[in-house]
């Protein structure tokens, strides 16, 4: 099950096996796991099977072992001991993260054809006394979909995430500094032709889908660690994609390749997945001995 993640968007999937891997990486990495290999086991994970996981993606023992700590540490993670070795079940919290997060990945697919021209704005005044909010706002308006085409305006087509954004913008303390609506474009000034041009920067994450479309073009796993691993890092780097892409309806963003890549990936991971479960459920079982 895909995630979302707390790092920024990732290339696991173009990193070779043993390759190093960016900082953050092995915590995402093992939300992955969590997400898509523990949780739909509906049985605990033993650590060594986590970590035989994490190093076959390229992460160092140590650095494994380490991630593994701060998942628990971090909630995402509840541990149970059976003798002298430890499992690990799924916590509330990395339970709300996957259901919240899922909707956002598998939507990367939709052309969003029902979009009726309605835009959701927001006005954000960030006063010096709370410039720490900067950083999380910013991230939380991206994770929603929204762009900054102007200073201090953001808005997106997503009009159904406003009371996302309303629960981002209170828990920041910034309701007083913020003026929200939902309206279409008026002739006067910007084009919507112009906001998508300004409000994100799709150069850069057009070239981003290309490589990861190369890649998972090219990608023919046997079996084993192989497929498991393979499917991990591409299920890796799809979650991370809402991170960065819109999402915009097909009305303002036609034949966007980041459907295309989205199509490919759920294509692969509906093929592969039964084989990448049976062979975690052997390392699983070989953690238990």
């Amino acid at each position: 099950m895909p995630t979302r993640s707390d790092t920024p968007v990732g290339s696991a999937l173009l990193k070779p096996p043993g390759g190093s891997l960016a900082p953050g990486s092995a915590r995402s990495l093992l939300m992955t796991i969590l997400g898509e290999l523990v949780w739909p086991a509906g049985q605990p994970a033993w650590t060594s099977a986590l970590v035989y996981v994490l190093r076959g993606l390229g992460v160092e023992e140590q650095a494994a072992r380490q991630a593994i700590a701060r998942a628990a540490a971090s909630a995402w993670m509840v541990q149970e001991r059976r003798g002298r070795e430890v499992c690990w079940s799924l916590g509330p919290r990395m339970i709300d993260i996957i259901t919240s997060g899922a909707p956002r990945v598998y939507s990367l697919s939709d052309p969003f054809s029902r979009w009726d021209g309605r835009w959701l704005a927001n006005l954000v005044t960030i006063p010096q006394s709370v410039r720490s909010a900067r950083r999380p706002l910013y991230s939380g308006l991206t994770w929603a979909g929204l762009g900054n085409p102007v200073p201090g305006l953001w808005l997106g087509p997503h009009v159904e995430r406003a009371a996302e954004v309303g629960r981002l913008i209170d828990g920041l303390g910034l309701r007083q500094h913020t003026i929200s609506f939902v309206g279409t474009i008026d002739d006067i000034g910007m084009s919507c032709a112009d906001i998508v041009a300004q409000g994100w920067d799709l150069g850069a994450l057009h070239e981003h889908y290309q490589q990861v479309w190369d890649a998972v073009s090219t990608l023919s796993p046997r079996g084993g660690d192989e497929i498991l691993f393979a499917h991990v890092r591409m299920i890796s780097e799809w979650q991370e994609l809402p991170r960065t892409d819109p999402q915009l309806p097909e009305a303002l963003l036609p034949d966007w390749i980041g459907r295309r890549v989205a199509r490919r990936i759920e294509a692969l991971r509906a093929q592969w997945t039964p084989a990448v479960r049976e062979r975690f459920a052997e390392i699983n079982t070989a953690g238990m001995r």
